[in-house]
């Protein structure tokens, strides 16, 4: 019996000086669970960059027909006093605060798209990827005025033209922009990173 084993080899127990035979189908799933992680990320990018080309699509085209069709012109009421479509051009951040510092402001929005880009090498969250989505697609929408817009690049005013009663005038640069901050503050209290980590106090 003993001599039967030593020729056929007991199964399970390497008989080629020491190296194991992979059990069938373990080697795969092995080689490719790094595959998956990768192709994860490569959606959950795929999503922060359709987000941010959808957001500034629509920032872009909306400005466009503002500049094209109400600038100089009255005031469009759309809900009555409530909501008025009235464009003006803001040297400052969003909703006009701080017009004094164009060029600051564009700084910051780069700097903002440069920290997204490289988060998005380490994201592995689809709620995160529409968050950053919208912070980049607004950051675009509205870096892309100081460019290029008077009264000269890197100091260029943003067309705003949404005007809520009682509020300050905006575009849908800032709302996405504001969307995609609101959306990181709640992920961030529940615990949740950029790259899939779930963090539970």
């Amino acid at each position: 019996m003993a001599e039967a084993e030593r020729i056929i080899g007991t199964p399970g127990t390497p008989d080629d000086g020491g190296e194991r035979t992979a059990t069938p189908g373990a080697g795969a799933d092995q080689q490719s669970a790094p595959d998956r992680r990768r192709l994860g990320r490569g959606r959950r990018i795929a999503v922060l960059f359709a987000v941010a080309a959808f957001a500034y699509a629509l920032d872009l085209v909306s400005k466009m027909i503002v500049v094209a069709k109400l600038e100089h012109h009255a005031p469009i009421q759309v809900i009555g006093d409530w909501l008025e479509f009235h464009a003006i051009r803001n040297p400052g951040a969003a909703f006009g605060f701080g017009g004094a510092f164009t060029i600051i402001f564009t700084l910051i929005a780069a700097a903002v798209i440069v920290v997204i880009f490289r988060l998005a090498r380490k994201l592995y969250s689809f709620p995160w990827a529409v968050a950053l989505g919208l912070l980049l697609g607004g950051a675009l929408g509205n870096l892309t005025d100081r460019i290029f817009r008077s009264p000269g690049i890197f100091e260029g005013q943003v067309v705003d033209f949404i005007a809520p009663k009682g509020f300050a005038v905006f575009n849908l640069a800032d709302s996405a922009i504001v969307c995609g901050g609101i959306l990181i503050v709640l992920l961030s209290f529940r615990g949740l990173d950029p790259d899939g980590t779930v963090h539970k106090d």
